[in-house]
């Protein structure tokens, strides 16, 4: 009864990756994460989860699903619970379904409209931003005196926002609408309505779908504020998300770890460089929600920063929020650049080869840079220093829940610096020796283990493909005259689902199978994912194959209705055209 498009919107917003990494610990392997199965007892890793299709798979047992059935299954409840319990995890309110809904549902309906409407209007700002940048002067020696090539200026879609109060109203009528002002693009000071942007270099900020949710501008002289960025706004969270990151994702892959800078113009200018994996955050300091985006993409983090007292003061609080983040399969480490080069200046100086040295060998790891910060001011050669050291490094380590061996380090150099038996700092920072409790668990043998390999038929491996690639809907299309049965209306249903919803970015394999839970397709489409063995091949080669596939399904059941037609006899005037068509047609 909970409506479709909240389950939908739930999943959307339900970072996979992060919530079965609470119960089961991932290990990033390339563009997925991999574990021991928590549903069967194994010894090598075959449960893979898929950030970029929200779902789960266990190569071995043949588990999978969404978030909602990771939920389910994990923990024993029913689906309402699961639902309810992730709704709570993001935020969300489940719609009350009991009674008359039309109202909710028109509310929501709304809402994704109004979503929609928001998205539309950045993205035709950022095109109209684009356009403009080659017709600026002063814009155009702004960016040659940056050195910024067309490819990095394309790649980032860097544009420019004409001087003037409404440069948006050339392409937005009537001026101002609900939409300029609600995206943040247009301000209302008491009735009097101009626009945020004005002779600026503009920097679109997107999220991880590559939607454009925000912007930063930045001023082509001395003038103030040097950034100006976006407002909150229902599209756009500056806390929650990171300039650069989604043009970044492939070179992040490719070096294994992620840079953290302060500044657009430090992004752009690495990565013209060919450090194409440095991201910015957005006008605020790095939040723990920063740092878990961050951990999400790789395991090496790297911050580097001014080394005056605002960049050691932005790595400081970096290092704290990052704390209850911290795992001992992660790693933080800091990068403080001399003194007046921040790393634009820094790349263009000394080139990519210096700067990737002094981030691989001269950065702190966070062990190091820890105590070097909190015992700067610190002399802990008498005994109020140590104490002093204690009472500022005894609520960081307690907050390092789930990094328990380096958060046992820690304390034994804490231990160390100060002279204080292990046992009694323990008790000094509030903590008794910790019991070791570990729940008895129960495990089941993969329900294949006794059986013979199951083989795939045509009409299955189509489902299989449909299910990985919902782009490839377009293809399934079956004349209205050919009966279909059994699983092909299972394959036609699904790409049905996924063309109703063709327009909606986030909707994929883990909503499909959301959609299809409890209908009578659940159990060809649970048996098909069984028998995934490579979620990732989009290929051309793939696609033509799917393609194929679909055009010999249909001549299969063109032969068997020929077939079918030709036992009947006795043929009334209507069967023998179709007949005369069918074999026209082979």
């Amino acid at each position: 009864m909970i409506p479709q498009d909240f389950i939908d919107d739930l999943i959307a917003r339900t970072d996979i990756v992060d919530l079965i990494d609470q119960y089961v610990p991932l290990k990033k392997s390339g563009a997925n994460y991999m574990a021991c199965c928590p549903f069967h007892k194994e010894k090598s890793p075959s449960f893979s989860v898929s950030p970029s299709k929200q779902f789960y798979h266990c190569f071995s047992c043949g588990e999978h699903g969404s978030a909602i059935g990771f939920v389910m299954k994990y923990q024993g409840i029913g689906f309402v619970e699961a639902v309810q319990l992730l709704a709570d995890r993001v935020g969300m309110v489940v719609p009350n379904v009991r009674g008359n809904n039309e109202d909710s549902a028109v509310h929501r309906a709304a809402k994704k409209q109004q979503q929609q409407t928001l998205e539309n209007t950045v993205q035709a700002a950022c095109e109209f931003y684009h356009q403009q940048l080659p017709l600026n002067s002063q814009a155009i020696d702004y960016t040659n005196k940056r050195g910024l090539t067309s490819d990095i200026i394309t790649h980032y879609g860097i544009g420019y926002a004409p001087d003037g109060w409404q440069p948006l109203a050339q392409i937005f009528q009537p001026y101002p609408s609900v939409s300029l002002v609600e995206s943040g693009m247009v301000l209302d000071n008491e009735g009097k309505h101009y626009d945020r942007f004005r002779h600026r270099l503009m920097f679109p900020i997107r999220n991880m779908s590559g939607q454009v949710i925000g912007f930063g501008g930045r001023v082509l002289d001395d003038s103030k504020p040097k950034y100006l960025n976006s407002p909150d706004t229902p599209l756009f969270d500056k806390g929650k998300n990171l300039y650069g990151l989604y043009e970044a994702r492939q070179a992040i892959k490719d070096a294994g770890r992620i840079l953290v800078v302060e500044g657009y113009m430090d992004v752009v200018a690495l990565a013209q460089f060919g450090v194409g994996y440095a991201v910015a955050a957005l006008g605020t300091a790095t939040t723990a929600e920063h740092i878990k985006i961050l951990f999400r993409q790789t395991d090496s983090v790297y911050f580097c920063f001014d080394g005056d007292g605002a960049g050691r003061k932005a790595a400081w609080r970096a290092l704290e929020n990052a704390l209850p983040q911290l795992k001992d399969d992660k790693s933080l480490n800091f990068l403080f650049l001399p003194e007046n080069h921040d790393p634009d200046s820094f790349v263009r100086t000394f080139g990519r080869k210096r700067f990737e040295e002094a981030l691989l060998h001269e950065s702190k790891p966070l062990s190091v840079y820890f105590w070097d910060a909190l015992t700067e001011n610190v002399d802990i050669s008498h005994q109020e220093g140590k104490a002093e050291l204690v009472k500022s490094a005894a609520p960081l380590l307690n907050q390092m829940t789930q990094a328990p061996a380096l958060a046992y380090l820690l304390k034994q150099e804490l231990s160390t610096k100060t002279g204080i038996d292990p046992s009694n700092l323990a008790y000094l920072m509030g903590q008794a020796a910790p019991r070791r409790h570990v729940e008895a668990k129960s495990y089941q043998l993969p329900p294949e283990s006794f059986r013979q390999p199951e083989t795939l038929t045509l009409v299955q491996k189509q489902i299989r493909a449909l299910l990985l690639n919902p782009q490839w809907a377009q293809y399934v299309v079956f004349p209205d005259y050919l009966p279909l049965s059994g699983d092909l209306n299972a394959l036609l249903a699904l790409a049905k689902f996924y063309q109703n919803h063709q327009h909606n970015l986030y909707i994929g394999t883990a909503q499909a199978l959301e959609f299809f839970r409890d209908t009578p397709y659940a159990n060809v489409l649970a048996f098909v994912f069984r028998h995934i063995t490579d979620w990732d091949d989009n290929s051309d080669a793939a696609r033509q194959d799917f393609i194929d596939g679909i055009i010999k399904l249909s001549q299969q059941l063109k032969n068997e209705q020929i077939e079918q037609l030709k036992q009947k006899g006795n043929l009334n005037a209507q069967e023998m055209k179709l007949l005369m068509q069918l074999i026209a047609m082979r």
